[in-house]
């Protein structure tokens, strides 16, 4: 409270002084301060004479105090000029800026007075113009002339920081003075007048880690070696006080939060020396063992540790990762152990960081070791074979019981059980083979063949004795092994041709032979004769010593009609131990030939029936084909002959002859059907009607009368009776189509004139009015105006 009184006595005091000075300088200037300018010439250019005019009044910039709450209006500024001679006769007005409403003008003495409270930071000054008149005319007396009232400045605004709350990041362990961040205030108050806008900065919190600099704010680190780890944040507040720090200003605060930021100040430390760890001996490569951690206090990259086994007996059956997850060191299986050979193994594990930081390489050397013990434990492991596969071979055709061959397996636990052994039945379908439970033998069991099978591959189970679950599995294959049991044949169904004038010694077809055995069993074949047709007189044979063979003509002279097939065997032995032969018969047929000795019939039949047919039967059977063809084209003409005309007029009966004009037809090419049910209405009875282009030779019974269509009257009825004539008589012209229109189409607004749609019989019409439209109606007229006629001869 004592603050605030001495702040108001203050700004009274400094108001009434700036009151009475203002009001000194304006009367003194306004009395005295005439410049006497009058009657002074000036050459402008060009030797034109200027006149300054004289100014009648004197004015000045004005100045008013803000935030001025007194009872009264605070007096501005008084306007005065050398006219007024104070009769009252000069009439002072104000315009401008505010002029009316902020300051008003006495029009007799010409004092001004501000009205309201004046705030400069909201606007710092005003123009205004002023005017002496003639109070009775309003004859301007004087020109106008502008003048500024200026708001003066008081202390009324505190200081303002641009942010409510910063936030700054400074390394750890950073020098004392290291700059953090700067925070700026501003003051809304005239910084070019008094002290109202001169700030200052101090710190409220945060002593003694930061220090702030007075006139700039910037912070600072004030101790050395802040440690991250000890404590990573601190809250400090700023102070900014105007007036330059001094008594009775006014001050704003902000809040700092400044985080230390991680370096790479601490090693990583093992929070123990010896780490113990177990792995079972039937554990698999890759398999994990445990895990070590090395502690780094740091963060981020400064935190990374990379873990690596530089010592001890397990190096090369371990091995250790680094998950970067968990900053842990891995200690994975990189072989197989053997719990019988080793039962525990030691390692010496570093762990180093991976990022160093030069400037604290003198903390110490950034990595520590451990010791790593793993113990093995015995596993009950199953049998082991002493091979990963076995092979063996046996003879085919080999008697049953010959032993194959012989697998082994031990326990490798130190309890060395007996093992078992067994064939895997999936794998010897056929049971081939059979092995002894307690040995490990391999026999057959029955005979084999090697071109059925050449090899066979099992399974051999060995299971320990009093622990069934404990099994290993070993494959067996068994090869075959090739007996010379198989003779050659001909390698293909050979089919020979020799012609009936082929020469002495001539070559006409090459043969070889297939043998099933393997190669080494008969490497080359050897083609011959039988003994008994050595000295064959037709044919010949000769090795050609490459598995093939040729045979040859021996003499000349073949003829079909004698003999056209020949039957040649041939035998053919392999080189096995002991060879294999077998006989092989050729067929041979004996062709006719041209003189190139290219075949041209190897048909024994067609040739006897040629030779048999004498020229005179040839030309007896072709006299009756000529004699036949004449009796044929003399009955076709005759035919034509008789052809009754296409088309018949009769005059007599027109019923029978509906010939309509307005359709021409299909021609000879139409050969669609005739549908009078679509003639007659496009809505009706879709029908199949078969059309008779051409007059038919031969006369037809008439089909049976169609089912009348639906709706029919008598006409309809007649109309319908003639179609079916016409269509079960082909004899009955047009021989082109009957085209009859009972229906003459939808939407006529005048409605159809024929009769054939109308729902009144013949009885119903009178038809005598044809016998009034003149002779062309005439035949109309007698078929239906003479209905009582008609009528009276039924």
């Amino acid at each position: 409270p004592k603050m605030k009184e001495d702040n108001c006595l203050h700004a009274a005091l400094i108001c009434l002084g700036m009151l009475y000075y203002s009001h000194a300088v304006t009367t003194e200037k306004l009395n005295h301060a005439r410049p006497s300018l009058h009657g002074h010439h000036e050459k402008g250019k060009e030797g034109q004479v200027l006149h300054r005019s004289k100014r009648g009044w004197v004015w000045n910039q004005f100045f008013v105090i803000e935030e001025y709450t007194g009872p009264d209006p605070v007096l501005v500024g008084r306007l005065h000029s050398d006219i007024d001679s104070g009769d009252g006769n000069i009439k002072y007005i104000l315009s401008g800026e505010g002029a009316g409403i902020i300051f008003v003008i006495d029009d007799k003495s010409g004092n001004i007075h501000a009205t309201k409270t004046l705030d400069r930071e909201e606007r710092a000054q005003y123009t205004l113009t002023a005017q002496a008149v003639d109070r009775n005319t309003n004859r301007p007396l004087e020109p106008p002339s502008e003048f500024i009232v200026k708001v003066q400045d008081i202390n009324d605004n505190p200081p303002e920081f641009l942010h409510e709350n910063y936030h700054a990041n400074v390394p750890e362990r950073s020098n004392v003075g290291t700059s953090v961040i700067q925070v700026t205030a501003s003051d809304a108050d005239d910084p070019t007048y008094g002290n109202s806008a001169k700030l200052v900065y101090s710190i409220l919190e945060g002593q003694p880690y930061f220090s702030v600099e007075a006139q700039t704010g910037i912070i600072r680190t004030a101790l050395p070696n802040m440690d991250r780890e000890a404590k990573e944040e601190y809250h400090v507040v700023i102070q900014a006080k105007d007036m330059g720090g001094h008594m009775g200003g006014l001050s704003g605060t902000t809040k700092v939060t400044i985080t230390l930021t991680d370096v790479n100040d601490n090693p990583p430390k093992f929070p123990q020396s010896v780490y113990q760890m177990s792995v079972s001996e039937a554990a698999v490569p890759g398999e994990e063992v445990g895990r070590v951690k090395a502690k780094d206090p740091d963060i981020g990259e400064n935190g990374l540790v990379a873990y690596s086994i530089i010592d001890g007996d397990g190096m090369d059956m371990f091995e250790i990762t680094t998950d970067y997850e968990t900053q842990e060191g891995v200690v994975k299986l990189k072989k197989l152990l053997d719990f019988e050979t080793k039962k525990s193994y030691s390692l010496k594990v570093e762990a180093a960081n991976v990022h160093i930081d030069p400037k604290f390489i003198s903390n110490g050397p950034f990595k520590d070791t451990v010791t790593v013990k793993i113990s093995v434990e015995d596993a009950d492991e199953p049998p082991v074979f002493l091979k990963p596969s076995y092979i063996f071979e046996v003879q085919e055709n080999a008697a049953s019981g010959t032993v194959v061959g012989k697998v082994h397996a031990k326990d490798p636990d130190a309890a060395n059980s007996a093992i078992r052994y067994s064939i895997d039945r999936h794998t010897d379908l056929e049971r081939y083979f059979i092995i002894n439970a307690e040995d490990g033998n391999i026999k057959t069991i029955k005979a084999l063949d090697r071109e059925e099978i050449a090899w066979h591959n099992i399974s051999v189970f060995a299971v320990e004795v009093h622990k069934q679950h404990q099994e290993a599995k070993v494959p067996v294959a068994i090869k075959v092994v090739d007996v010379n049991d198989n003779a050659p044949k001909f390698a293909a169904a050979y089919e020979a041709f020799v012609c009936e004038n082929a020469r002495s010694n001539q070559q006409f077809i090459t043969i070889s032979a297939d043998d099933k055995d393997d190669s080494a069993n008969g490497p080359r074949f050897i083609f011959s004769l039988p003994p008994e047709i050595i000295h064959n007189p037709n044919f010949t044979l000769r090795d050609n010593r490459d598995n093939t063979a040729s045979v040859l003509v021996r003499r000349e002279g073949f003829s079909r009609q004698k003999q056209d097939l020949y039957l040649l065997p041939i035998v053919i032995s392999d080189g096995g131990l002991p060879p294999m032969s077998s006989t092989n018969t050729l067929t041979i047929r004996v062709c006719g030939c041209d003189s190139n000795g290219s075949l041209l019939s190897c048909n024994a039949e067609a040739y006897i029936l040629n030779a048999g047919l004498s020229t005179g039967a040839l030309i007896a059977i072709l006299a009756c084909i000529v004699i036949l063809l004449v009796i044929v084209v003399l009955f076709v003409t005759l035919k034509r002959q008789k052809k009754e005309p296409l088309i018949v007029f009769e005059e007599e009966d027109v019923r029978e002859n509906i010939i309509t004009y307005d359709d021409e037809g299909g021609g000879e090419e139409d050969t669609e059907a005739f549908d009078i049910a679509t003639l007659q209405n496009p809505d009706g009875i879709n029908g199949f009607i078969p059309r008779k282009d051409i007059k038919p030779e031969y006369q037809y019974m008439p089909r049976p009368g169609l089912r009348p269509a639906p709706n029919s009257v008598d006409v309809d009825d007649f109309i319908n009776t003639r179609i079916q004539e016409a269509d079960n008589d082909p004899t009955a012209p047009p021989y082109d189509s009957i085209q009859i229109y009972g229906y003459e189409g939808r939407g006529s607004v005048a409605g159809s004139l024929s009769s054939l749609e109308s729902a009144t019989t013949d009885s119903d019409l009178d038809y005598d009015y044809l016998q009034n439209w003149g002779p062309r109606f005439k035949k109309l007229a007698d078929l239906y105006g003479s209905k009582d006629t008609f009528d009276d001869d039924s």
